[in-house]
């Protein structure tokens, strides 16, 4: 989605996506690991259930969830990753949504509710929580389709919120509020108040999240602050309740500029296996 070298690919038509494979791994806190280390077709291999990355492979089972055995080298400070992600989801979502007007994007939450247990040996951590798992996809790049987008995620008691706030290319500013039960019952709402919220430390990456407005949002913690991408926990409150929220910005406008693609593949690079 957001390879250097696919955006370059593209445009010399070479672009068949299964040349521009990666597997990205952020951990935070003291034992902070970042990996995304792209591989060309020759190390992907595919099935119903299974896809293979490189040394590293994530395996469907109706039975057992999602699991993911990782098995990746950390950029740009060399460090080990490896260790075993399991995903349980709650329950399974079959709608999906489309994002633009010309329903060229979509994004499918498959797993709104989950519980996710880590055991990695390299770092040695293991922890379990609340899970989250979806897709995007679409017919061209996000950068065509959009300026800029927030999402955040938030369990409401034993329900949880997703929240989108796009800003198409085409078409007006677009938001939109579910509510998942812990049934799996789908049902939307009025999406509140959009509010700013301070950029990013140290990129200035600007941010924004819909919240009930008589109780203001914040930001307790940036986890991830890059050029043109950020991930934040934010407390706020939504459908009454206080919650805290994961929460996404992406500008599609830094993305796509010469200077973040050159800066790009110091964090992201390419291997042939």
């Amino acid at each position: 989605m957001f390879s250097p070298y696919y955006f370059k690919g593209r445009r010399r038509g070479k672009d068949d996506p299964k040349d521009y494979c990666s597997l990205n791994v952020c951990l935070y806190g003291e034992q902070r690991r970042w990996t995304m280390t792209e591989r060309r077709a020759g190390s992907l291999s595919q099935s119903v259930s299974a896809l293979g990355i490189g040394p590293s492979s994530l395996c469907w089972s109706p039975d057992d969830g999602l699991t993911v055995n990782i098995d990746e080298i950390g950029t740009p400070i060399p460090r080990r990753v490896r260790g075993q992600v399991k995903l349980s989801p709650t329950f399974i979502n079959e709608q999906a949504f489309n994002l633009d007007v010309n329903g060229l994007h979509h994004w499918r939450p498959m797993a709104p509710s989950a519980r996710i247990e880590v055991k990695l040996e390299q770092p040695a951590l293991h922890w379990s929580g609340h899970a989250y798992f979806d897709r995007n996809w679409g017919e061209e790049p996000l950068e065509d389709g959009f300026v800029s987008w927030n999402w955040s995620r938030a369990n409401i008691g034993e329900d949880c919120a997703i929240l989108y706030h796009m800003q198409r290319k085409q078409g007006d500013a677009f938001p939109l509020a579910l509510r998942f039960a812990r049934d799996g019952a789908l049902s939307e709402f009025d999406p509140p108040p959009n509010h700013r919220l301070p950029p990013t430390p140290i990129w200035r990456v600007p941010r924004g999240i819909q919240a009930e407005g008589e109780h203001p949002p914040r930001v307790m913690d940036t986890l991830e602050d890059t050029p043109f991408y950020s991930r934040s926990v934010i407390e706020t409150q939504l459908l009454g309740q206080p919650a805290t929220a994961v929460h996404e910005s992406l500008s599609l406008e830094r993305f796509r500029s010469p200077v973040v693609q050159y800066m790009l593949p110091y964090r992201m690079p390419r291997r042939r296996r």
